[in-house]
């Protein structure tokens, strides 16, 4: 495990991503499969005078405990881990999947009680009120959901992370300044014409100061004033370990008032009916990552490609004026390269995935 990447990589996240102080608490949650990049980033916060309170786990719901848990205590985060997420300065998380189905047994109830239990860390990372970000280290499950091998995956990854940030943030913020002030988003495509009120809203921009791989631009609408229908035909919907196909929702009063799917539509209206706030849309993000062109059933990378949005069932971001809460953030990816548009106030600023004017 020499390879030198696995160095830029753990600097990226320690000191672009999270910007450690000397005597900060970092909690860095990892999978054990990360163990070379764990082992890099708790070196760098070392060397920045900073305390690494490192959290193992073997996959990402909670392991054997979440599954055997009594469920008044599922969805109650421990004392101990209360307080960390209370007092903690900043936060890394690092998947390392040795299955990308992980979950897939866990009923959705638990699912959500589970997540219920991070509820005071989710606000703060959802505020920025904790420099946080999430990023993913190769492993064969990565690899084979992507139909790859593990050297051309590992490529993959840091190709599309280890970009020149500088001069992405600055296009980003470019297309984020083109955007500000827009009272209306409106989305064309197969299946879909959804219309999303945003006036009030404010733009932000993930340029590797969240998620790495960072490259998009994102808001929350407003609550009450998404209208219309949007299908998700090109790219599965996935949501801890949890594949729906073909799902398509409709939108009145900025509520989803029904929704399908061509599969797992059982799963999917248990998610939308997880609390009030699941069928509500909490994001709208554009992928604007030059270094992630297709589809690979990993929603860290896919809401990034460029010609795509995202939509986000659920949790708003504070950040950007949003006020939806919920135990339920899912991402899902309308690729618009083939044939779909995307309106700003009435005009066509991108069509087919490829911007009208010359702003990115």
């Amino acid at each position: 495990m020499n390879d030198p990447r696995i160095a830029a990589y753990a600097d990226l996240l320690v000191h672009r991503c999270i910007g450690v102080q000397p005597r900060w608490q970092v909690v860095v949650s990892a999978q054990v499969g990360a163990r070379p990049l764990v082992e890099a980033v708790q070196r760098r916060i070392a060397e920045a005078g900073a305390w690494a309170i490192t959290q193992l786990s073997y996959d990402s719901v909670g392991g054997a405990w979440a599954r055997a848990a009594p469920e008044e205590i599922l969805g109650e985060p421990a004392p101990t881990v209360l307080a960390i997420q209370e007092d903690a300065d900043a936060f890394i998380g690092i998947l390392a999947p040795e299955n990308m189905r992980d979950g897939a047994d866990l009923p959705p109830r638990r699912l959500l009680l589970a997540q219920e239990a991070s509820a005071i860390l989710r606000r703060r990372m959802t505020s920025m009120q904790v420099p946080w970000a999430l990023c993913q280290y190769p492993t064969a499950a990565l690899a084979q959901e992507a139909g790859m091998t593990l050297d051309q995956f590992a490529d993959f990854l840091y190709g599309a992370c280890l970009l020149d940030w500088e001069a992405e943030g600055a296009r980003l913020h470019r297309l984020a300044a083109r955007l500000e002030g827009a009272r209306e988003l409106r989305l064309v495509g197969r299946g879909t014409d959804l219309r999303l009120a945003i006036e009030g809203r404010t733009w932000a921009v993930d340029d590797a100061h969240i998620n790495l791989p960072g490259g998009e631009v994102f808001i929350s609408p407003l609550e009450d004033a998404t209208e219309g229908i949007v299908t998700f035909a090109e790219c599965p919907a996935v949501y801890h370990g949890q594949e729906v196909t073909g799902a398509q929702l409709r939108f009145e009063g900025g509520r989803v008032v029904d929704a399908t799917a061509a599969t797992n539509e059982e799963f999917l209206f248990e998610v939308l009916d997880a609390d009030r706030g699941a069928r509500v849309l909490g994001e709208l993000g554009i992928g604007c990552n030059p270094g992630i062109t297709r589809y690979m059933r990993n929603t860290l990378f896919d809401e990034k490609i460029a010609g795509t949005v995202h939509l986000a069932l659920g949790r708003s971001y504070a950040v950007t004026g949003g006020v939806n809460d919920s135990r339920v953030h899912w991402d899902m990816v309308k690729d618009l390269r083939r044939g779909g548009e995307l309106y700003v106030d009435g005009q066509v600023v991108q069509r087919d995935g490829a911007w009208l004017e010359a702003v990115v």
